[in-house]
């Protein structure tokens, strides 16, 4: 495998083109958005510029990593002559099956299709395709180029053949590749999702504010970040997209978001993306990270 599609320049797709390129790998870079082409390659250049600082790679590392970037506006020319299409668009489960359908159709037979989904069935994406032992989950973790783990889904037709080949093309990577199999919210969110889930509720009932709820956490159980600010980071809107699927999964109450997630997402309030979550981001407030009171 040399040539590699990655659809979506956002926070994920941008990190996956990254950490792809700097292994050699030719990497089309694909959104529907001129802009967010532009926006995810920026961030590519201030990462990389920043590897450059620490002297962890050089300037000529740099620049060959950019080389090996092209972006596209259009699929159809993205997935041209690839070996591996990475879907890594928004975590909807409507827009993915529409991007698989369109994937089957217009790549070559033997073209792998892999989706970073964190927690939409492989096997309901792989539904809707002509090959359905090809489509495979590669849940990579975030920030990509830093974070070690990948998650390997294996859909109920996924090959042995393809869940190898995946698996040690992500050893390629200098990723940690798990295989695990194809149940709402997999390993990672499926553990992680509730736990944030129970801080918001700690919240939301009064127990204690964001800034302590976090403190303990990380105090008292050694997590580099707060449930609440890493809800922040990963965005409220993915955490509930999470939530719902797992809950219209395993039909379980466990799973039920709670209604200040909820609320919050409904207003706007996104995280980090959004400028204020769980704790302030704007300009203003950044270097303070100020909690608001939800109470």
């Amino acid at each position: 495998m040399k040539n590699i599609a990655v659809i979506g320049a956002g926070t994920m797709g941008n990190g996956i083109a990254h950490t792809f390129a700097q292994k050699g790998f030719q990497v089309n870079l694909i959104d529907i958005s001129e802009k967010s082409l532009e926006k995810g390659m920026a961030t590519i250049t201030t990462n990389l510029d920043r590897m450059v600082a620490k002297e962890t790679i050089s300037e000529s590392d740099k620049n060959a990593t950019l080389s090996n970037i092209k972006t596209f506006t259009s699929t159809e020319e993205g997935v041209k002559n690839v070996d591996l299409v990475v879907e890594a668009a928004t975590e909807n489960v409507d827009l993915k099956l529409k991007i698989f359908q369109q994937l089957s159709e217009i790549t070559a037979e033997n073209v792998i299709l892999a989706t970073n989904t964190s927690s939409i069935s492989i096997t309901q994406i792989a539904a809707v395709t002509n090959r359905a032992d090809k489509v495979i989950g590669m849940h990579f973790m975030n920030p990509v180029p830093i974070m070690k783990l990948v998650e390997i889904i294996r859909g109920y037709n996924t090959s042995d053949e393809v869940t190898k080949t995946i698996m040690d093309l992500s050893v390629t990577l200098g990723k940690v590749p798990v295989e695990v199999n194809d149940y709402p919210g997999f390993v990672a969110n499926r553990i992680l999702m509730p736990m944030i889930n129970e801080s918001i509720e700690t919240l939301y009932n009064g127990v204690a504010g964001v800034q302590e709820i976090d403190t303990v956490m990380k105090l008292g159980m050694a997590h580099p970040m707060g449930p609440l600010q890493l809800a922040d980071f990963i965005g409220l809107d993915v955490c509930l997209s999470i939530l719902n699927v797992m809950y219209d999964g395993f039909k379980n109450p466990k799973y039920a978001p709670c209604p200040l997630l909820v609320n919050m997402v409904m207003a706007g309030k996104l995280g980090v993306k959004s400028g204020e979550g769980f704790y302030d981001y704007s300009e203003s407030k950044k270097a303070e990270k100020v909690s608001k009171s939800f109470q």
